[in-house]
C-alpha cells in the first residue's frame, strides 16, 4: 500500500541527525544540571559507577541504582555514542533507526550501561570484518541486540567468577552475542513472519535461553530482580514532555499539513517492513510519535503509575516505534485485550509490570493492522497470558522480553488464522 508523499522542506541527513542528537544533550544538561543544583556531583559520578557495576538483570532500575542525575549521564553517553556512529558511517535517517535509536535510549534507564553494550558492538563489528561487509550495514541490528547486555553485567558482576576471569569471559561472551544475532535475526524473522515488531527481541529471547541454560548447566542460576522506583519526579516527567514537544514541533516545521495528512498514516497495517519516513514522510511520522508518546504517558499516569527506568524504556520504545509500524489504530486492540486481561487476572493496572506490558504489547500492532482489531484483541490477551510466564525461560538477562513473548504469539497465531481463512476461500 503506498500513498503519495507530501512535498516537505527538505532537512537534510545533518538536521534529522541533530533533531536525535538533541535527546542524549537534554538529558546531559538537565543530569548536570540537577547534580549541581543538589551539589551531589561527586555523588552522582559514584551513582555511574554503581550503574556500570550492576548486573542489570530484569528488572534494575537505574534511577534506584545511580539516582537520576547518573541515569541521565547513562543515557546521554549511550545516546551520544549511537549518534556517533550514524554520524561517523553516515546512516540514513528512516523509521528503523530511529526505533532503534529511542529504544536505546529507554533501556538506558535500566539494563543497558556503557560497559555492557561496548562487547556487543564489538562482536558485530568482528562480524562485518568476517563477513567483508560494512559496519553500516548492521549497525541497526547491533543496536538492538543490545538486549542481551544484562548478561554481560551478570557475569561479570554477579560474583558467580572472580573478578578478573568474570570481565574476560563476560567480554568474550558480549563478543559472541555480537557476532551471531545479525545471521539469527533473519532466521527468526521467518517464524513470526514480520508481526512482531521487536523481531531482535525474539532473537535475544532465543539466544538468552540458550546462554541462560548453559549457566544453568554448571549450577549457575540466574534470578531475575525487582529493583524499581516507586516515586515519580517531576523532572523526569517535564524531560519527556520537552522531547514529545519537540518531535512536534519538527515535524509541523518539516510538513506544515503534518496534522492534516495525519490519518494517512493510519491506513498502513504496520507489519515489518513499515518504513513510515519512507511512506509518508517525516513530518508526519515525527507527529505520529509525538502523539503515541502522549498516549502512553498520559495513560501511565491516570492509572496511577510510576514514570520508573522501566516505563521510561516503555515509553521511549513506543515513541521510537512510532516511526516503523506503528500507529494508535493498529496498537490500540492489542492494548486493550492486554488492559482487559491484566483486569481479568486480578492485576492492579498501576503495577509497573503491568504498565510495559501494555506498552510493549504494541510489538503486536501488526496483527490488527492485518486481521482486524477483534484479531488484535486476541493477540492482545495471549501476549498478557504469555509475557507474566516467558521470562523464567532467560532468566531476566533479555531486556526485550516482550518481543520474545510477542515472537511467539505471533508465530503461534498467524498460522493459525491463515489456516482459517484458507478453509474459508476453500469453502466459497
Amino acid at each position: 500500500m503506498n500513498f503519495e508523499v507530501t512535498k516537505e522542506r527538505d532537512i537534510g541527513r545533518v538536521v534529522k541527525l541533530l533533531i536525535l542528537l538533541t535527546v542524549p544533550l537534554l538529558f546531559l544538561v538537565t543530569g548536570v544540571g540537577v547534580a549541581i543544583s543538589t551539589q551531589s556531583v561527586q555523588a552522582d559520578v559514584g551513582g555511574l559507577w554503581e550503574i556500570i557495576l550492576s548486573p542489570t538483570i530484569l528488572l534494575t532500575d537505574f534511577l534506584v541504582v545511580g539516582g537520576i542525575p547518573a541515569t541521565f549521564f547513562n543515557v546521554s553517553i549511550i545516546g551520544l555514542l549511537n549518534v556517533y556512529l550514524m554520524h561517523k558511517y553516515k546512516l540514513k535517517i528512516n523509521g528503523v533507526l530511529i526505533a532503534a535509536f529511542f529504544t536505546v535510549i529507554g533501556f538506558s534507564f535500566f539494563g543497558k550501561n556503557i560497559y555492557n553494550i561496548l562487547p556487543i558492538y564489538l562482536g558485530g563489528y568482528l562480524y562485518t570484518k568476517y563477513q567483508k561487509i560494512s559496519f553500516k550495514e548492521i549497525i541497526v541490528v547491533i543496536m538492538f541486540g543490545t538486549a542481551l547486555a544484562p548478561m554481560i553485567s551478570e557475569i561479570s558482576f554477579s560474583g558467580i567468577m572472580n573478578p578478573l576471569s568474570g570481565i574476560i569471559t563476560a567480554i568474550l561472551v558480549g563478543i559472541f552475542i555480537g557476532f551471531v544475532i545479525v545471521p539469527l535475526s533473519s532466521h527468526m524473522l521467518k517464524f513470526h513472519d514480520g508481526y512482531n515488531l521487536y523481531n531482535i527481541g525474539f532473537t535475544s529471547g532465543i539466544i538468552g535461553t540458550v546462554l541462560t541454560s548453559v549457566l544453568r548447566s554448571y549450577g549457575v542460576i540466574v534470578q531475575p530482580v525487582n529493583i524499581i522506583s516507586e516515586s515519580n519526579h517531576q523532572i523526569i516527567i517535564t524531560v519527556v514532555i520537552i522531547i514529545l514537544a519537540t518531535l512536534f514541533v519538527f515535524g509541523i516545521y518539516i510538513n506544515r499539513r503534518a496534522i492534516i495528512e495525519f490519518p494517512r498514516i493510519l491506513k498502513y497495517k504496520g507489519r515489518l517492513i513499515t518504513d513510515f519516513t519512507h511512506l509518508i514522510g517525516y513530518g508526519v511520522t515525527l507527529i505520529n510519535m509525538s502523539f503515541l508518546g502522549i498516549l502512553s504517558l498520559a495513560y501511565v499516569l491516570i492509572v496511577g503509575g510510576k514514570v520508573n527506568g522501566p516505563v521510561l524504556a516503555g515509553l521511549f520504545t513506543v515513541i521510537g516505534f512510532g516511526a516503523f509500524g506503528k500507529h494508535i489504530k493498529n496498537s490500540l486492540p492489542v492494548v486493550i485485550g492486554v488492559i482487559v486481561t491484566a483486569l481479568y487476572f486480578g492485576y492492579d493496572l498501576n503495577a509497573t509490570g503491568i504498565i510495559i506490558t501494555v506498552l510493549f504489547s504494541t510489538t503486536l500492532a501488526p496483527m490488527t493492522g492485518a486481521y482486524g482489531p477483534i484479531l488484535g484483541f486476541v493477540a492482545g490477551v495471549l501476549h498478557m497470558i504469555l509475557v507474566t510466564n516467558v521470562g523464567v525461560i532467560h532468566g531476566g538477562i533479555n531486556l526485550y522480553n516482550n518481543g520474545f513473548s510477542g515472537g511467539l504469539v505471533a508465530g503461534v497465531l498467524v498460522p493459525i488464522i491463515d489456516a482459517f481463512r484458507k478453509g474459508e476461500l476453500d469453502e466459497t
